[in-house]
Order: C-alpha cells, then sequence, then structure tokens
C-alpha cells in the first residue's frame, strides 16, 4: 500500500511523531490530586474482583477501550491489525483513526478492516464532525461504520488542531444541526469524541441535547496535537503558531466531573493523558463508564501482538487490584466514595 495522497502521508507523520517526539501537553490530568482510600481488610477475594462491563451490548472483561489511533498506511495495517488481534484475546474496545482516508482512497480500506481478527469486540468507526461542513453525510458516515462492521460511530472534534494546521478545516458554523441529522438517522450509537483538549460545559450540553449516545472526553494532560503539528511543520510560522498552545484545554480530571454533573445518564469514556490502569480507575470512580488509551498501546502495537496482550492485561491488572485494595468487587462500588482529593 503505498503512501501517495497528502492525507497519507500526513498519517505517517502522525505515527512517526507519536513514537519518537515528546509530544505531550504541558497541561496536567488533574488525576494527581486524587488517590484511592486503601482498605488493609477488603473483605474480598482478589479472584473474585469482576472489573468486565457491559456498554452498547457487548461484554467487556475490563472498562479499556485502545482509543482511535490510524489507518491509512502500510504501517498502520499493522498497528491496526496488532491492536485487533490483542482486543479480541483480551475481549476489550477498540477504535480505528479517521476513515476520512478510506472514503476518498477506497484502495486503503483495508487498513481500518479488523473485524474478522476481532469478531466479538466493541469496535468503534471514526470520522472527523468537521466533514459533516464539508460535503459529508448520513451516507458517507454509514459507509465508515459498514467499512468496518462497526458496533458505533466515533465523531471526532479537533478545532484547534485544524485552526493551526495550514490550510486545515475550519469552518465549524452551523455543524450542530448535522450531528444532530448523523445521531437520529445512523442505526448506531454515536459516540462524540475530543482529541486532546476536553470538551467544555457547553459542549456537553449542546452535544447531549442533539443525541449523542457517548462522550469521549479526550481531556488535556496527553499528547497535544498542537505539539504534533509543530513537529510536522515546515515552516516556521506555523511551528511558532503551534508551539504557544502547548498548556491549552480542559484537563481531563475536571471534564469527567463537569459531564457527570450534567449528563449523568451518558456513557461517558475517559481519555487524555491515562497511562495505567490505575489512571483508569480513578476515572471511574470520578464517574466514567470506560477509560480509553492511545500512546502506551501504539508503542506495543508497532512492536507485536503478544507486546501488546501483556500492556492490556498488565492495565487490567492494575484496575483490579484498584478495586481489591478499596473493597470494590464490581466497577459500580469503585464509585462508592473510594476515592478522595489530596
Amino acid at each position: 500500500m503505498e503512501e501517495v495522497t497528502p492525507l497519507g502521508l500526513r498519517k505517517s507523520d502522525h505515527i512517526r511523531i507519536n513514537l519518537e517526539e515528546d509530544v505531550q501537553s504541558a497541561l496536567t490530568t488533574g488525576l494527581e490530586h486524587y488517590r484511592f482510600i486503601h482498605q488493609a481488610l477488603p473483605e474480598i477475594n482478589l479472584e473474585d474482583v469482576d472489573p468486565g462491563i457491559s456498554i452498547f451490548g457487548k461484554h467487556l472483561n475490563a472498562p479499556i477501550l485502545i482509543s482511535s489511533m490510524t489507518g491509512g498506511t502500510a504501517e498502520a495495517t499493522r498497528i491496526n491489525q496488532n491492536l485487533a488481534s490483542a482486543a479480541q484475546a483480551t475481549q476489550v474496545a477498540m477504535g480505528v483513526g479517521s476513515q476520512r482516508i478510506a472514503l476518498e482512497n477506497p484502495q486503503v480500506a483495508s487498513s481500518f478492516q479488523v473485524r474478522h481478527l476481532a469478531p466479538d469486540i466493541l469496535l468503534f468507526a471514526n470520522l472527523g464532525a468537521i466533514q459533516l461542513n464539508y460535503g459529508y453525510g448520513l451516507e458517507e458516515c454509514q459507509r465508515a461504520v459498514d467499512m468496518i462492521e462497526a458496533d458505533g460511530l466515533i465523531l471526532h472534534f479537533n478545532s484547534l488542531q485544524e485552526a493551526i494546521q495550514k490550510d486545515g478545516q475550519t469552518q465549524f458554523a452551523g455543524l450542530l444541526g448535522k450531528i444532530e441529522a448523523i445521531c437520529h438517522g445512523l442505526p448506531v450509537p454515536v459516540i462524540a469524541k475530543e482529541v486532546g483538549w476536553g470538551f467544555s460545559r457547553q459542549d456537553i450540553l449542546k452535544l447531549t441535547q442533539v443525541g449523542i449516545a457517548a462522550i469521549d472526553i479526550a481531556g488535556a494532560g496527553g499528547t497535544s496535537w498542537s505539539q504534533v503539528e509543530m513537529y510536522r511543520s515546515q515552516d516556521d510560522y506555523q511551528r511558532h503558531l503551534a508551539e504557544a498552545f502547548i498548556d491549552w484545554g480542559n484537563p481531563t480530571a475536571d471534564v469527567i466531573q463537569t459531564v457527570r454533573q450534567i449528563a449523568p445518564g451518558v456513557v461517558l469514556i475517559a481519555s487524555g493523558g491515562l497511562r495505567s490502569g490505575v489512571d483508569i480507575a480513578k476515572c471511574i470512580a470520578l464517574g466514567a463508564s470506560m477509560g480509553g488509551m492511545a500512546g502506551p498501546f501504539l508503542k506495543t502495537a508497532a512492536q507485536s501482538v503478544d507486546e501488546t496482550i501483556k500492556m492490556i492485561d498488565l492495565v487490567r491488572s492494575e484496575i483490579k487490584i484498584c478495586m481489591f485494595a478499596t473493597g470494590s468487587g464490581a466497577l459500580d462500588e469503585l464509585r462508592q466514595d473510594k476515592l478522595v482529593s489530596k
């Protein structure tokens, strides 16, 4: 599969930069301000602790989402296949990267098509929400879902990244009504996902009012896509422009609590700077349904399926031990006053 299109080259750049460069936000997730209340006498057995969860009709062995990352290139094909094989082996959820490249260049669709490797997992398709203002509609969203036999569609929101990119797509006016049409017209759940700067209170209210089934907050504190764009840029002006936003965004811990306050019924996926099962457990204790991680899994998937399985197993064990050491036999119990501010 040759990477000949500008979009394909950009995908390759994103993989390389995330693997090789420091693209960490200057902000923290805010999770460091919380700690679990340790129970020396948990009155449960570790083997009886169940970190499983059911979401959108699929049962997961742990509240873990391999967050959307890539697709559209030869290297991305291998990475997605490794991620999917590991997800199937461990029974966790997975999202693919933006499928716009495959809708425009059908010959690269196979880089996203992993259902044959993971027939049972919760799998999410992915398109940029902004594409709805650039000619995409229900047909393209359905094609993205059908392409990978997905259980839901992620619409990702990257307004700051588009503003920083040279010739980025920045016509965001009038987008909400089009999102509502997709939510009501698509036969699978629609998930709103930020890409690393988090949603605001106003965003959450608007999205839940138009029918979004889940919110993946992708708060600030992890990968900064302004930093990624800084490394991509060949132009000093664009590089300085991107660099100015290293400390931009709404931290993950803050956004979780905002969502839970104003949209208690929505499925909440916590992501943005999560690096361990302890981080995911803290997010669940704050009110999230599950936690998404990208960076740690990208690094292992670039190596092998086995390394990715090991990482997922480690994260699951960390979640399970958090539950055990707080006397929580199930995830619902983890949300019952098990976390305190430092």
